[in-house]
């Protein structure tokens, strides 16, 4: 199916719409399109639209703003930099619904009430966006995606403004996107590991229009006003037209990131006893703890300095998840076999004490799977300290 919906993609964008005439323009309906989550985690947040139809064409088509290719080249590192770039494609509309039909997604179609001179301006916009010159953007999730993309392809075409309703609670980046995130622990955990602290400040409603379903709620509600101070419904009707069956979610693992830290800590409290007790060497546990941390901090050092995805740039996390276990790890394995005393472990000692003592204090949401990790390394160094101090 995915492969069909490229082809049918790339087929349907050798063809341009021609301006639609002021004749037929009151026949035009043009719909906001919301689809459902998907399973994978760029589907997990949803998906928006612009459905078409030009009856006297026997047009319906469908304008989308998410389409990317993981064949990009460099796809990976230009995700990871946050250089990715997205496209405006066109489908019909029968294919359109049997992907997300077919993937256990609904669908809900609000009919947008436009005057027929401002449908024939969106068609335009739209139209004009579909240049080949045009129709690639650069992508931003909370600023600049397929939603923030048609909301404003219609607010363009539109004579007056689109007032909203009043205002929603204030509301962060990180918790609209646990919205969504619910059931799916491991992507969660994930996320909340890149996004530092500017996504746990309060937004307002249009910026919480990132996420499809605010956006779809908002224009439920939202009203034209003309200039002459006359008002009417920025939607005329709303009806699912795409509810299939939901599919039955893949089984993932079965634990959970909180239970898998949880057992680490035990794991790591239990061996760190039976090292001051009996003398155990844990220099190859040690070896995979240590080197876990310094690989999610080279994650989280590179988002942190390279990488021009929003809010991955504040991330207090980077203190305690950096690289430099990972670059100290083979001196730090050399000192434990040779029993050693090793002053790295004082320096994450005091760093790790710090953390988990204030880490309420911290202006960012820290999820709590890293607070048994945090110990579990804080454990370690401890351990390694009192053992090597006892010898001497």
């Amino acid at each position: 199916m995915k492969k069909l919906y490229i082809l049918l993609v790339l087929l349907l964008g050798m063809t341009q719409m021609t301006p639609v005439r002021a004749a037929e323009a009151d026949s035009v309906r043009i719909s906001l399109m919301t689809c459902s989550p998907g399973s994978e985690i760029y589907a997990l947040f949803g998906h928006t639209a612009i459905r078409v139809e030009v009856p006297s064409r026997k047009i319906d088509w469908v304008y989308n703003y998410g389409m990317f290719s993981f064949n990009t080249p460099n796809f990976i590192l230009r995700f990871v930099t946050g250089e990715t770039d997205y496209q405006l494609g066109i489908i019909s509309y029968p294919y359109f619904e049997a992907e997300y039909a077919g993937r256990g997604s609904y669908v809900v179609q609000q009919e947008l009430n436009l005057l027929p001179d401002e449908k024939a301006r969106l068609v335009e916009i739209l139209e004009t966006n579909y240049l080949p010159e045009n129709r690639t953007y650069r992508y931003n999730y909370f600023y600049d995606n397929c939603t923030t993309r048609a909301r404003d392809k219609i607010e363009e075409s539109i004579r007056g403004k689109v007032v909203y309703p009043v205002a929603r609670d204030a509301a962060t980046f990180r918790q609209i996107v646990h919205r969504f995130t619910d059931g799916h622990a491991w992507d969660e955990f994930g996320i909340d590991l890149c996004l530092g602290a500017e996504a746990d400040r309060a937004i307002d409603t249009r910026a919480q229009m990132f996420a499809p379903f605010v956006m779809m709620d908002e224009a439920e509600g939202a009203v034209i006003r003309s200039a002459d101070g006359s008002e009417r419904r920025l939607v005329k009707s709303t009806v699912r037209v795409v509810d299939p069956e939901p599919l039955q979610p893949e089984k993932g693992f079965p634990l959970s990131p909180l239970a898998c830290s949880l057992l680490v800590l035990a794991l790591t409290l239990v061996l760190s006893w039976m090292e001051w007790k009996k003398g155990v060497r844990l220099w190859l546990f040690d070896a995979v703890l240590f080197a876990f941390q310094g690989l999610a901090g080279c994650i989280v050092a590179f988002l942190f300095f390279f990488s021009l995805h929003p809010t991955v740039g504040s991330n207090w996390l980077l203190a305690i998840l950096n690289p430099i276990p990972l670059v100290y790890l083979p001196w730090m394995i050399y000192k434990s076999v040779k029993g050693r005393k090793d002053l790295y472990h004082v320096g994450n000692a005091v760093i790790l004490t710090l953390f988990i003592v204030f880490w309420w204090l911290i202006p960012q949401k820290i999820t709590l799977v890293i607070v048994p990790l945090a110990l579990s390394l804080l454990v370690r160094s401890v351990t390694r300290l009192l053992v090597t101090s006892k010898k001497a």
